[in-house]
């Protein structure tokens, strides 16, 4: 334990200015033809363990947690717990995509806004955007996409309560959905953050809003699979401008039946050494084959971070993605 625990914070010393480090011949590319480390369900280190079942979650599941809240509730932190760092611990280990599922509580008669995977979180929207802020702050260099996304029992008020937070707390460090957002521009316009949203209405309104990004989620409960799933994606070809490869594997009911002493973190761990070869045949770039953001669950483990940085040694500003069809063969 001791031993990942120093690995961790070797990890985040290494990659909490590394966009700052990045070569000058970089500086021009915009950030959607980079590879991007992410990390999936960000907000899931802080699961409020007596929270309610979300509204989302199907009947059977809010029955149980009512009925037999002392054997299903340790089982839903079990199997909705995807990352352990603290969101400042996440962006210093180098990750700049966030995952933000938003919700509101059913019969909450207050504004606050909690995230959310199948329970709520102990941190309110508002307290993590100012932690957010207070890290960009003390790394000027540095960009940060956030991805609000589900907004379970959102109404338009509470969009707009959302939006004006955003607004209000990183102001001019927003970038405008009409600049290609390259190094070199966002870096001289002060812009760090772009917020993507998954409202349409809501991204018509203000031009400080990005659309949502594609996630490339495989719903698979076996690593091979998964990887089969990314690859014919890609074939298919990558969207144009942002869009995460999700690394994570989902679990269902039959396979946590099969697994009772079994985790999410238990099944994420077992996949790494595959995943690793799959990264790290990856090539950044706007060919139908490259990649982008890279998103996975318990980023401090394992070098995901540092192999999802390391793509973009591969580019070459004059030269078109280098290699087609990396994937599976090898692994």
């Amino acid at each position: 334990m001791e031993g990942s625990l120093q690995t961790c914070i070797h990890m985040c010393h290494e990659n909490g200015q590394w966009m700052s480090q990045l070569p000058e011949k970089l500086w021009d590319i915009p950030l959607y033809n980079l590879a991007l480390p992410g990390s999936h369900d960000t907000m899931t280190y802080c699961l409020d363990k007596n929270s309610a079942v979300s509204g989302n979650e199907c009947k059977l599941v809010k029955f149980l947690s009512k009925c037999v809240p002392c054997i299903v509730h340790p089982v839903i932190m079990k199997w909705s717990t995807t990352q352990v760092l603290t969101v400042t611990e996440q962006l210093e280990a180098g990750v700049r995509y966030l995952d933000l599922r938003i919700a509101h509580k059913p019969n909450d008669p207050s504004m606050n806004l909690y995230f959310v995977h199948m329970v709520y979180t102990t941190v309110t929207v508002e307290d993590i955007l100012w932690e957010v802020l207070r890290w960009l702050e003390t790394h000027p260099q540095e960009i940060v996409i956030l991805a609000c996304r589900n907004f379970d029992g959102l109404t338009k008020k509470l969009h707009c309560r959302l939006i004006a937070w955003i607004k209000e707390i990183f102001q001019c460090k927003l970038c405008p959905r009409n600049v290609v957002p390259t190094l070199r521009t966002m870096w001289q316009h002060g812009h760090q953050v772009i917020v993507s949203y998954e409202e349409d209405v809501e991204v018509e309104e203000h031009c400080e809003l990005w659309p949502a990004i594609p996630y490339w989620w495989g719903n698979k409960t076996a690593t091979r699979s998964l990887i089969r799933f990314l690859e014919r994606m890609k074939r298919m070809g990558r969207p144009e401008k942002f869009f995460v490869a999700g690394i994570n594997l989902t679990e269902n009911l039959r396979y946590i039946l099969q697994h009772p002493f079994g985790s999410l973190k238990k099944m994420t761990l077992q996949s790494l050494p595959c995943l690793k070869i799959w990264i790290k045949q990856q090539y950044p770039g706007p060919q139908k084959e490259c990649i982008n953001i890279i998103a996975g669950d318990f980023i401090g483990n394992d070098d995901f971070v540092k192999d999802v940085i390391e793509l973009n040694t591969k580019i070459n500003p004059s030269l078109p993605c280098q290699r087609k069809g990396a994937g599976t063969s090898s692994i």
